[in-house]
């Protein structure tokens, strides 16, 4: 399980990365809101656990954009206030759980394990990204109208890029999402199953439903 741990206390942070890495859990660290947003922003992540009291950009600033992007990852809030309304803000704003400070390990530990057992309220079960149209709940693609066969892999990775349409969504968040790599294997893995997807969803003489941005990523951007 892959899990965003945006917390500025240094010790702290040290001592929930270890804790979770020992109990199965890889771990990314942010240290500022800002680098939590570009993170969720980045995909591939189970579930972030997301201090409220965070510098540059606070937590509950984190949460909101994240929501208003309709970004999908799970996130836990961490607070050090007490008070129902904090509590009902952040659920307001989208966050799927909250534990106050001071907290058990093994409470976060568990809880994390059920955000991730859980169905996302933020994971729609069809999109639809003119010509394409994926049910990812039966696992079934159309592409004008017409029921196209792919791999789960495939299907994985046009998930993720229908999410993000008009987004570059970057190699690293693409291998992370797709493959749960936390590293690039060198290899051209992610270039010969977007070639596959063309395959299957482009037309002779248009322009690809799939952008390469170079050294970047990719970006689908439908078409009419």
């Amino acid at each position: 399980m892959r899990v965003l741990l945006a917390e500025d206390d240094v010790e702290l942070g040290r001592v929930l990365e270890q804790g979770l890495g020992e109990e199965g859990f890889a771990v990314t660290r942010a240290h500022d809101g800002d680098a939590a947003l570009e993170r969720l922003r980045g995909g591939g992540f189970d579930a972030c656990v997301l201090d409220v009291a965070l510098p540059k950009r606070d937590g509950l600033e984190v949460l909101a954009v994240a929501r208003r992007e309709h970004g999908t990852t799970p996130i836990l809030l961490l607070t050090a206030r007490a008070s129902v309304e904090d509590r009902v803000q952040g659920l307001d704003l989208g966050a799927d759980d909250f534990l106050g400070k001071p907290f058990a390990f093994a409470e976060l530990a568990a809880r994390l394990r059920a955000l991730h057992r859980r169905p996302s309220a933020y994971q729609p079960a069809s999109l639809s990204v003119p010509p394409v149209e994926l049910d990812v709940a039966r696992h079934a693609l159309r592409c004008r109208g017409e029921a196209l066969s792919v791999s789960p892999t495939q299907f994985r990775l046009l998930e993720l890029l229908m999410r993000r349409a008009g987004e570059v969504v970057p190699r690293a968040a693409i291998l992370r999402h797709v493959w749960s790599y936390s590293f690039d294997p060198g290899t051209n893995l992610i270039d010969v199953h977007v070639a596959h997807l063309r395959g299957k969803l482009d037309r002779p003489g248009e322009p690809s439903l799939i952008e390469t941005v170079r050294g970047v990523g990719y970006r689908f951007r439908g078409g009419a």
